[in-house]
């Protein structure tokens, strides 16, 4: 199960809910699909340096809203909301040119405990990893910055030519308890690579924080519940 299935799509519906929201059916939904990817790519890749959690898109039949959440809000943002704007004409010209480009919304969230966010831990040992930082180090530093944050428990999985050998393997490094199994279980999942000299670095990061009871739902229609620990 822990290597078949992404955690997170396991769990939509019960302690996750969608990223994207919205209607389509046809031609009008694989169009819409293949831009919301796009679109998140192209953000996690040119704003990891200010730590992205999440990418969340919702349309209308005119209007598109993206919610950037990220650990580091200022750098986006720029000085008097020029960043926002430059984002927001890049994204035009490449993805939504479909789109008026008053009819495209950015919004940008701050992330309250960046250390928990498992793509945000895959940003930051990307960037290590790429500055030829000693892999298991950059691995115990992530496992320390998360279990000092509050997490119940932590694995990640490095794989390729770890050092530059010649023959690729995976080596992990677990802490606390991660049960995969339990769908009340609040996991969060990222993966990523570092492109280094001797070829890609992959990354996995599993985030346990805690079980999810008493579904409930909040303005926004998202699941939520108690946590207990």
């Amino acid at each position: 199960m822990g290597k078949k299935i992404n955690p997170k799509v396991f769990r939509l519906t019960t302690t996750k809910t969608w990223a994207s929201r919205w209607f389509g059916a046809g031609a009008v939904y694989a169009k819409n699909v293949e831009q919301d990817i796009k679109v998140k790519r192209f953000l996690l890749k040119k704003l990891r340096e200010a730590g992205v959690d999440r990418v969340e898109v919702e349309r209308n039949t005119d209007k598109i809203t993206i919610g950037i959440y990220t650990a580091k809000p200022g750098l986006i943002i720029g000085r008097g909301g020029t960043g926002v704007e430059d984002l927001k004409k890049t994204i035009h010209s490449k993805f939504l040119y479909n789109f008026k480009p008053g009819s495209i919304k950015l919004n940008i969230f701050e992330v309250d405990r960046p250390n928990l966010s498992a793509q945000i831990i895959v940003q930051a040992m990307i960037l290590d990893i790429e500055k030829r930082m000693p892999f298991r180090r950059v691995m115990k530093q992530a496992i320390n910055r998360i279990e000092r944050a509050g997490a119940l428990g932590v694995k990640i999985v490095v794989s390729g030519r770890l050092n530059g050998a010649e023959i690729a393997r995976s080596e992990m490094l677990t802490s606390g308890k991660v049960p995969l199994h339990t769908l009340r279980a609040d996991i969060d999942y990222a993966r990523g690579a570092a492109s280094t000299t001797y070829g890609a670095i992959g990354i996995k990061v599993w985030v346990y924080k805690g079980d999810k009871f008493e579904k409930e739902e909040n303005k926004k229609g998202e699941v939520i519940g108690k946590k207990r620990r």
